[in-house]
């Protein structure tokens, strides 16, 4: 995968709460929590706040991207802007794949 492959997937430059959504998504699969519910009690949110994220009905709170930094190193410039360049090489080994997966599953609901 090439950087402008790279750049897209992660919607480079796209501060929507569309983008945000899916990158989160991206954030918890890399993280390897395959069910929200888990990851909204690591984040210390109620499933419904942390499905709503998702869903793209609201931008992430200062709770998750606090949670991803600490723990899995995913910082808020990925989540909130799609830069990935800053971001260690191992995580951003688990990412680009992740980003593949919750950018299809956001266009199998959309579609």
């Amino acid at each position: 995968m090439d950087i402008e492959d790279r750049e897209r997937l992660a919607r480079q430059g796209d501060m929507g709460v569309e983008a945000s959504a899916i990158r989160v998504k991206a954030a918890r699969y890399a993280s390897g929590f395959e069910q929200q519910l888990k990851f909204a009690k690591a984040c210390g949110l109620s499933k419904t706040t942390y499905n709503n994220i998702e869903k793209g009905l609201q931008f992430p709170n200062r709770d998750v991207m606090k949670y991803l930094y600490r723990a899995h190193r995913i910082d808020f410039n990925f989540i909130m802007n799609g830069d990935f360049a800053q971001l260690p090489a191992d995580v951003q080994q688990r990412l680009f794949p992740a980003l593949e997966r919750a950018e299809s599953e956001w266009d199998r609901k959309q579609g």
